[in-house]
């Protein structure tokens, strides 16, 4: 795939415009342009010229926008998000309102408040009328964009929303030249009263407003547009820029883009992680919350990962670099925000095929409107009236920008709390789905068999029987032997040194112990050396309708006992599968486990339907079922899930799972828990439903104004409608958009924790960020006033919650909800007048 930035788009006709154009293109598989980031993304076969050629054919400008995936470069530049873009649209609005403050005041103020008039024009209504096109004229080449873009538009037989705009303003300008003009001839003439009935004619304001409420309009929408982008930006802001190397045993502080795979680096308290890594030496916890959302510290220690962008709360390491710059875990979750946000979502298409007709239909409704007044005995100026109005108070932008900015917003929310979507139809598939089917191993349960229960035999103490286990099962690989000796190694139990080790496929491991014959495994192997008891046997029985595994143990001819090892289920699983319930999802687990201990899993998880003892092509062939009774979301983590993920309507992977899984799903859970399923889904419904008011806002807000403005109630209700005033309601119909998909950023995640979470009246659980410590060192403050100052300063930045000078030690402690950059803490303090002088 690769991506371009796209120039001169300024509605959702522009957008439909450029699509297929280069949608037409030989070799072009897909093509997804973006009017709220003004990229596109391609794939497929073709030249990059070609592509650019095309959409400057169309009558725009393209150009490549940085690396093709696959390629080195991850992160959006800075510059993508618009904010010059924001900057030159108020500089061109401020200069707009000093022009039209005067030109208001002349044309409008004297006849509604009695204003008086310089005294040039007082009495001199030609000279009105050249100071008010003199005006009009000023605020039309500052806002020239317009026009430029309008009619390039109209050139190349794509009409867009500048089209409307400028052919309002123009038509309203020109027909008042000409009004001017007649008037002059009419003062020539000596005939006042067609002069007074003329200055009725003039539409000067209006051309110049018109131009200045969309400018408004335009402002609002930009910014609201560069909001949508905040949790992106927020992202870009997370990645160090610089980190202490480990070189010959000597601490160095260098750029983070000097470190390299293999490199050694120091973490100390309140340092961030400046490049993925693994923990070499020492240990200590690290808050994780900038890519999981989870608050509560991590304990590290040697041979643990470490994350880009995580700090170090407490404890010393020493770590080794294993992926940096845009290969780092950061970078690739930047990747995929950027590439889902750049991406369409199917409900997109019902907007675009209207936008695509959208502005030659109104075009044709307005010359419509012009004619059929001017037959019914109306005058040309209040013909040209209704015919400007519906110029522009149609708003195709509105119609393009109502799923692009859900679809940013709500990748952007579920990138904060660990669930990636990897494009826009994930997240509205997401949305819609009825059934939720979920693997058992990794995905419900840990995947990792834990002890369960010690049964010694008769006249044997489970001393004895745990020494025997530990010799025999330390020797293994097998996961059920790593059970035992992870809860043995916890006792004061003796290692016996067993010799002649034999692992006997299928059955279980023979050694000798002090000159015994020693076995472990299951219940065939240890009848075949010893006797049994049958209460043992029973028991053995009932474990497994449990979903446990026993294993028997014998030495020396003699049954020890047994022990028995399960799967447990994690901590959230079935807070998780009651949660599903709630919104209204039937839940299924779906497994290649034997029946019985799936039933024993699902039934301690709370699930009613279990689909056992089921191979990888059958896990598809049930998901295909399922399908057919609504939308199918399918979790799990392993190899042997990838293609179920892959038939599933949405398949989300577990974070923690293989890559192959990974890349076969559709979402990506980082926290590797069970409640950000939940959480996706919810996400997925609430951006659909945000998408569904933002497209009925824009159909009605089209269907309702388009008549008005034509004067189709004028005879009904006598309402009619000022081309000004329609002017207003176009501008603020995209800013009205925007803001409501802005209201995503109010989602909450459930938790898993209720010990520490505030539950919310609405029943909602939302998280109680726990605060971190970290101490900077602040130069120069002398007095409590200094540190009063500091403080300020300091708490200004986003996530600090307090901060606590000390003069003395030239100390700041700062209590922060999530971890703000060196960049900003130096900023803060330097601005506030002090220095700053580095993480303490």
């Amino acid at each position: 795939m690769t991506r371009y930035k796209v120039t001169g788009m300024s509605c959702a006709a522009c957008q439909a415009r450029v699509e297929k154009a280069v949608s037409s293109l030989p070799g072009v598989e897909s093509c997804a342009v973006s009017l709220l980031t003004n990229s596109m993304n391609v794939e497929g076969d073709i030249d990059p010229a070609g592509i650019i050629k095309a959409v400057e054919d169309a009558g725009y400008g393209a150009a490549l926008s940085g690396a093709s995936e696959g390629e080195r470069g991850s992160a959006l530049p800075e510059e993508d998000f618009g904010a010059g873009e924001t900057e030159k649209i108020r500089n061109r609005l401020i200069a707009s309102l000093i022009l039209l403050i005067p030109l208001m005041y002349v044309s409008m103020g004297h006849m509604l408040f009695g204003a008086p008039l310089p005294g040039f024009l007082d009495g001199n209504h030609v000279a009105m009328g050249i100071f008010e096109l003199l005006f009009a004229a000023l605020i039309m080449v500052i806002n020239q964009k317009f026009f430029v873009n309008g009619f390039k538009g109209l050139i190349h037989r794509a009409p867009n929303m500048d089209t409307l705009v400028a052919l309002g303003s123009a038509a309203s300008f020109g027909y008042s030249v000409y009004a001017l003009f007649a008037m002059t001839s009419a003062v020539l003439a000596r005939d006042e009263a067609g002069v007074i009935s003329l200055m009725d004619e003039f539409y000067f304001e209006s051309a110049a407003m018109i131009l200045t409420l969309i400018t408004v309009g335009k402002l609002l929408e930009a910014v609201s547009k560069g909001r949508t982008t905040d949790a992106l930006k927020g992202l870009l802001k997370l990645a160090p820029k610089r980190a202490v190397m480990l070189v010959d045993g000597v601490e160095k502080e260098v750029p983070v883009d000097r470190v390299m795979p293999g490199d050694r680096f120091v973490l100390r308290p309140g340092n961030s992680v400046p490049v993925d890594g693994v923990v070499v030496e020492g240990d200590g916890a690290v808050n994780e919350s900038a890519l999981t959302g989870e608050s509560i510290p991590v304990e590290k220690k040697a041979g643990d990962e470490v994350f880009t962008a995580t700090m170090n709360v407490n404890g010393y390491m020493v770590c080794r670099a294993t992926r940096t710059g845009e290969d780092t875990t950061l970078s690739r979750i930047i990747q995929m925000v950027s590439d889902a946000s750049a991406s369409k979502a199917p409900i997109a298409k019902v907007a675009d095929r209207i936008s695509g007709i959208f502005v030659p239909a109104v075009l044709g409704i307005a010359a419509l409107t012009f004619v059929i007044w001017l037959f019914a005995g109306y005058d040309t100026g209040f013909c040209l009236a209704r015919a400007v109005s519906v110029l522009v108070i149609s708003c195709p932008c509105a119609l393009g920008l109502a799923t692009p900015v859900a679809i940013m917003v709500g990748n952007g929310v579920g990138a904060k709390s660990g669930i990636l979507f990897k494009n826009a139809a994930a997240l509205e598939e997401t949305g819609r789905v009825k059934t939720v089917v979920l693997d058992k191993t990794g995905t419900v349960t840990k995947g990792e068999p834990a002890m369960k229960e010690v049964v010694p035999a008769e006249g044997v103490s489970e001393k004895e029987l745990l020494e025997t286990a530990f010799a025999l099962e330390s020797r293994s690989e097998h996961p059920l032997a790593k059970a035992v000796c992870t809860y043995v190694k916890d006792l004061d139990i003796k290692a016996l040194d067993p010799s002649d080790f034999r692992s006997l496929a299928g059955s279980g491991l023979s050694a000798a112990i002090d000159g015994d014959e020693a076995v472990a495994g299951n219940r065939e192997l240890v009848l075949s050396v010893c006797d049994v008891p049958e209460r043992d046997l029973k028991y053995a029985d009932d474990l497994c309708e449990r979903g446990q595994t026993p294993l028997f143990f014998a030495r020396g001819g003699k049954y020890l006992g047994l022990i028995s090892v399960s799967d447990v289920i994690k901590e959230d699983s079935k807070e998780a599968v009651g949660k599903l319930r709630e919104l209204g999802l039937e839940v299924v687990m779906l497994t290649g486990d034997n029946e019985r201990s799936a039933a024993a899993i699902a039934k301690e998880a709370g699930i009613d339907r279990v689909i056992a003892s089921v191979k990888p092509d059958g896990k598809e062939r049930e998901i295909r079922r399922h399908q057919e009774k609504g939308r199918v979301a399918m979790v799990g983590d392993g190899i042997n899930d990838a293609v179920a993920l892959t038939a599933a309507d949405t398949g989300i992977a577990i974070g923690a799972g293989s890559d192959i899984a990974i890349d076969a799903a559709d979402v990506v859970l980082i926290n590797s828990s069970l409640m950000d399923a939940v959480d996706a889904i919810r996400l997925g419904r609430a951006t659909l439903r945000n998408i569904h008011e933002n497209l009925f806002w824009a159909f009605f807000y089209n269907v309702i104004g388009i008549p008005l403005a034509a004067g189709a109630y004028i005879h009904a209700f006598g309402w009619t409608l000022n081309p000004m005033f329609g002017a207003a309601a176009m501008s603020l119909s995209s800013f009205c958009v925007v803001t409501n998909a802005l209201r995503l950023n109010l989602f909450k995640r459930w938790k898993r924790d209720t010990g520490s979470d505030v539950k919310t009246g609405d029943g909602l659980i939302m998280d109680k960020k726990e605060d971190i410590v970290m101490k900077i060192r602040v130069n120069g403050m002398m007095c409590p006033k200094c540190e009063a100052h500091v403080k300020e300063a300091l708490e200004k930045i986003r996530g600090v919650n307090a901060a606590t000078a000390d003069h003395e030690a030239n100390l700041v402690t700062l209590e922060v909800s999530s971890q703000p950059s060196e960049d900003e803490l130096k900023k803060a303090v330097e601005e506030a007048g002090y220095e700053y002088a580095g993480i303490a």
